[in-house]
Formats: C-alpha cells, structure tokens, sequence
C-alpha cells in the first residue's frame, strides 16, 4: 500500500540558493576526492580480509547511479538528486573501521570531508542521516535521499561483486550474488511503482535461498519505496514475488 510522505516533485520545489550555486558541492568532486578515494579502498581491503563480497568502487559507483536514477525518475529535485549520489559513494567508508556500525562509522566519517569541501551543514545532514540509516540493522528511510540510497544498496545483488567463486559451495551470500546475472531497478512515475528485476541461475542458488538472505533488505526496500510514496515489486526469473 502506498503511504503518503513528505516526497517533492520538481515542479513543487523551489530552488535555492545553494541549488544555483555553481561552487555547490557535487558528485564527481566526491568521486574524485583522493580522501574518499583512499577510504573507499581501504574499507574495501577490510571487507576481503574477512571474506565479505566486493564493496570497492565498483559496488559504491552503482549505488550512486541508481540512487540518483530513482529521484530523477520521480522528479525530486536536481539537487536532492546530486546528494543521493554523494551519498552513494560515501556510504560504505565506514568499514574501513568495523562491518558492525560501519553505516554509523561512515557517517561520522563523512561530515569533515563534506564540511572541507565547502557544503552547507544543512545538507550535511540530509546526506549523513542517508548514510547512517542505509543498513537494515537499524536504519529507516529519513529522507527522499535516504530512501533511494536503501534502494540502490539492497538492489545491487550481482555475480562481479563475488570476490572468489571458489567459495560459493560454502557462504551462501557469495551463492547468492554468484548467482544473479543481472539486477535492474525500474521506476515507474505515474503507477508509484519501484521494481527491483532480477535475473537469478537457479542451477547455482534456488530462488529460496534468495529469501533466506534477503527477506529483511527487501523489507527495508519496501519501507524506503513507501516513503517515496510507491510500492515496491519484486520481479525474479520474469515471475513477480512480492
């Protein structure tokens, strides 16, 4: 059921100065920041030293793209659009520290970046709060950027983020994301309608063992399409699941 939300279209929101600044902060100076550069890859080391799936650039690059294609193709405005990227690529710093709080610890770790880089606190915050609050341990959809960063995160289930093929007999998350060949998210405007479409080879991960590991990221999905004010569908092998 679709809820109703604090969501803006473009034609609602007025824009501000910080929105027709051209020194404002935006994706690719976070992109290609060395700082964030340096942290991505080192929180992305951790994560292989203890035998986590890719979370380097690849991963955060995808997150950012699709957060951003979500509110553009609901028409939130440009700038809330540019903050869901940003967010996209600071999201997973943080486990560079500890897995446990890493959407905490990145976060925190973000607010000296993005004040050195000159962007107002005001935005700040809606970028943390994103931040904080994208992983399904205990975040909840705060904002329109939030509620896409959920989105994007969850939807990147693929067979590249798998680091070595060779455990796939043995950690079903690997299983998992060795098994899906492709992952789509569609937004659907006008039928308030968010699909996450994936293609799984069920000769290697039974749709089943989907759901053992996933069943709370599609929850939080679901919470973070409603704030949107849509519903979320999930479509696997052609057939709709939920």
């Amino acid at each position: 059921m679709v809820t109703t939300n604090t969501l803006q279209t473009t034609a609602e929101v007025v824009p501000s100065q910080q929105e027709l600044d051209p020194n404002r902060v935006t994706v690719d100076m976070v992109r290609n920041d060395p700082e964030v550069r340096t942290l991505i890859d080192c929180a992305d080391r951790y994560l292989a030293a203890i035998g986590y799936t890719d979370h380097g650039f690849g991963h955060v690059s995808r997150v950012a793209i699709r957060a951003q294609k979500i509110l553009r193709e609901l028409g939130i405005s440009e700038r809330e659009v540019e903050l869901a990227g940003i967010a996209g690529f600071l999201h997973d710093i943080g486990n560079m520290i500890h897995r446990q709080g890493h959407a905490h610890h990145s976060a925190l770790l973000s607010v000296p970046i993005l004040k050195r880089m000159g962007m107002p606190l005001e935005e700040i915050a809606i970028v943390v709060g994103a931040i904080a609050n994208h992983h399904e341990d205990c975040g909840e959809p705060v904002s329109n950027v939030s509620a896409a960063l959920i989105l994007a995160d969850k939807s990147d289930v693929l067979r590249s983020r798998v680091r070595n093929p060779k455990m796939i007999s043995f950690d079903i998350h690997d299983r998992v994301n060795y098994a899906a060949e492709r992952s789509e998210i569609i937004v659907e405007k006008e039928r308030h309608l968010i699909t996450l479409k994936l293609k799984i080879d069920t000769s290697l991960c039974q749709v089943i063992d989907y759901f053992e590991i996933f069943m709370t990221r599609m929850t939080m999905s679901r919470r973070g399409a409603n704030y949107l004010n849509c519903d979320f569908r999930l479509i696997i092998n052609d057939v709709q699941l939920a």
